[in-house]
């Protein structure tokens, strides 16, 4: 994780077509999340961003992946948000 400018920067892995959507713990050093959207047309990169959003109390456009739109592997920018917000998601 990095930030600067009230900026996040997290790697997470995302399992879509899973039962339901809901943090499923550390995976490493990324923050792995259980999707249940199916991996099609951005159907779970939708979902993944709706969800974090959700999770954090911010506008879904305030996240941007950046990297990994077609992997299980993104890395995801947070505007707005400070490390130490975002770290809460890793407990």
């Amino acid at each position: 994780m990095s930030s600067s400018q009230q900026e996040t920067r997290i790697t997470v892995k995302v399992v879509p077509g899973s039962s339901r959507t809901e943090i499923g713990g550390v995976y490493g050093e990324m923050l792995k999340i259980k999707v249940a959207a199916p991996p099609e047309k951005g159907k779970a990169n939708k979902a993944l961003l709706e969800f974090i959003a959700k999770q954090l109390g911010i506008k879904k456009n305030a996240l941007q992946i950046e990297s990994g739109q077609t992997s299980c592997v993104k890395q995801i920018r947070i505007a707005d948000v400070t490390t130490e917000q975002v770290q809460k998601l890793f407990k």
